[in-house]
């Protein structure tokens, strides 16, 4: 089930606001400039899978979502575990293009910061979350991550993270608090 938490910056252990069902969540984050929804991309696939076999199998759904949303970049987004070397995305950043995160297994919990708000939704399969450019933003994976996305931005060079510097994120509950 896919969880919205709404924190003010003032209180980062407690939300203020929890929102579970799918319609309450996608109009809450609409007023905001955000798009949640759902997406069927038909395969089943485990978190730890390989980049080609997530392109064998996801072929369709991912031509499809690139042209809906008119990205020329995506990123396979595959952990099982922790790795040494993994980049830590926990740290606040923005993307200079829009970012669709469209999960097909496992679950992430993906933060933004909106009109003086923090959202954190806890994303798991089939949810797809459309992010605005320069959005400020971090993905908390839990502990032990499993979780299996597509990352679509409308360019390559807007798919690279632009770290804030800002380390209030990290004073917020992650996906293992919540």
């Amino acid at each position: 089930m896919s969880i919205l938490s709404v924190f003010d910056p003032s209180s980062p252990d407690l939300p203020h606001k929890v929102l579970t069902h799918h319609e309450d969540i996608a109009a809450t984050l609409a007023e905001q400039g955000v798009r949640f929804g759902r997406w069927q991309p038909g395969v089943r696939l485990r978190p730890g899978s390989s980049t080609q076999e997530v392109l064998d199998a996801c072929r369709e759904p991912l031509d499809r979502l690139m042209t809906e949303h008119g990205s020329a970049s995506f990123a396979v987004f595959s952990r099982d575990g922790q790795a040494a070397g993994q980049a830590d995305l926990r740290d606040e950043h923005v993307h200079d293009s829009e970012e669709v995160f469209a999960v097909i297994s496992g679950r992430g919990q993906v933060s933004l910061r909106l009109g003086g708000f923090v959202y954190a939704l806890l994303c798991e399969k089939d949810d797809m979350l459309v992010v605005p450019a320069a959005t400020r933003r971090w993905l908390d994976l839990g502990d032990n991550p499993f979780c299996l996305a597509l990352r679509l931005f409308a360019s390559e060079a807007g798919a690279q993270p632009r770290f804030t510097g800002d380390a209030s994120a990290r004073q917020f509950l992650g996906l293992d608090e919540l």
